[in-house]
């Protein structure tokens, strides 16, 4: 199914977008944010997915940050779990933002939804959010991970994938934002896992392209988060001869110049659903029966080496991208994945009703993932039909 990206809304809410900033800004910028209200405006003469936002700010001496962490008296106290609850909400509202532009480029990710919630209930959890980024000038990894770890996610493996040129770290989630209620946006918080292009290890032509669009991103990084949110590209709209000059070397870099920080693909935790289906076999098929591709690269299923991490994709949809020089052509966009966690081997003998999240199998493997990365290649697009 081909779609357009969907287009920035302009009449979003200043306050919203001031509150994102805020916190997708690393610490020295928010200090110059602090103590002004913003008001928003976008250039007639740019491209709705271009990026920065022009911001005009003005000073506000009475406004404060409500965020004030301390303790010593129990009025401190109470301003500390406050403060704790209106982080979390806030947190969640920008992951529900993420959501958001995620499910308008990748409709097959809200068909599978639905049908799940149809079959299952209402018992959908993610297991992962996953993005990719170019690792140059700051636009790497870190420039996503600094939104997750201001709210607390802990780093955890780095994973290697030598032959496409990548590296990966994956990041858990805090307990003080954690929720044992609610589904989706609303449930437990997803793992993250983010991904870096190593630019250096490129060709020069590859790396000359890339830092084009990059350098003239500049500081724009810092709030790649925010990009994610929005729908935005941090850099100018590409041409069709750099994006096809790098899909040529890297298949990866190709859909980052065109995606940019949008989220890559969201994981459904299968183990938490209720019915038939949170075995991954059982969705496997039931996906493909309701006339869903799965990505075939490996086998269907991608099972760790000690059995305990069972995971599949669909194909990526595609979508129109009009590019810089007025060339329109259909681009990979996002893709859906489903993420069953066995049990470890000391919690075997626990009844399911005693069973949590601890107890089942951790973390990602550079095998598995290696082959869930080609959910956005040409050659499982081809098959697609």
């Amino acid at each position: 199914m081909l779609s357009e990206f969907h287009p920035l809304d302009r009449s979003m809410e200043a306050s919203r977008i001031s509150s994102i900033l805020h916190f997708c800004a690393p610490n020295r910028s928010r200090s110059l944010l602090s103590g002004h209200s913003m008001s928003f405006s976008f250039s007639s003469s740019a491209p709705v997915s271009g990026f920065p936002l022009r911001l005009k700010l003005r000073q506000d001496s009475t406004q404060k940050r409500s965020f004030c962490f301390a303790s010593g008296s129990q009025k401190m106290d109470e301003l500390t779990c406050s403060s704790k609850q209106t982080a979390g909400s806030f947190f969640r509202s920008v992951l529900s933002s993420m959501e958001k532009d995620y499910l308008s480029r990748n409709p097959t990710a809200k068909a599978i939804l639905d049908l799940v919630r149809v079959h299952d209930g209402d018992h959908i959890c993610y297991d992962h959010f996953a993005f990719r980024t170019f690792g140059i000038d700051g636009h790497g990894i870190d420039s996503m991970a600094n939104f997750f770890r201001e709210f607390g996610y802990t780093q955890r493996d780095e994973l290697r994938f030598p032959a496409k040129k990548l590296k990966a770290l994956w990041f858990s989630p805090p307990d003080i934002l954690q929720s044992g209620n609610g589904t989706g946006i609303d449930g437990p918080l997803p793992r993250i896992f983010i991904s870096e292009l190593l630019v250096d290890e490129m060709s020069s032509k590859a790396q000359e392209i890339i830092r084009k669009y990059t350098k003239v991103s500049g500081d724009a990084s810092k709030h790649a988060a925010l990009a994610s949110a929005l729908g935005c590209l941090t850099w100018e709209k590409p041409s069709y001869s750099d994006y096809q000059e790098l899909s040529r070397e890297s298949e990866y870099a190709a859909w980052t110049l065109v995606n940019g920080y949008a989220l890559n693909h969201a994981t459904i935790s299968t183990h938490r659903l209720r019915s038939a289906i949170r075995d991954i076999h059982s969705l496997n098929k039931f996906i493909e029966d309701s006339g869903f591709k799965l990505n075939s690269e490996g086998g269907v299923l991608k099972v760790s080496p000690d059995g305990l991490l069972l995971q599949s994709s669909t194909v990526a949809d595609s979508t129109a991208f009009h590019f810089a020089d007025g060339t329109i052509e259909t681009v990979p966009c996002c893709y859906i994945e489903f993420a069953e966690r066995l049990v470890l081997a000391p919690y075997k003998s626990l009844p399911e009703e005693e069973i949590k999240e601890f107890h089942r199998r951790d973390g990602f493997e550079v095998g598995n993932a290696d082959k869930i990365f080609e959910s956005t290649s040409k050659d499982q697009l081809s098959m697609k039909g």
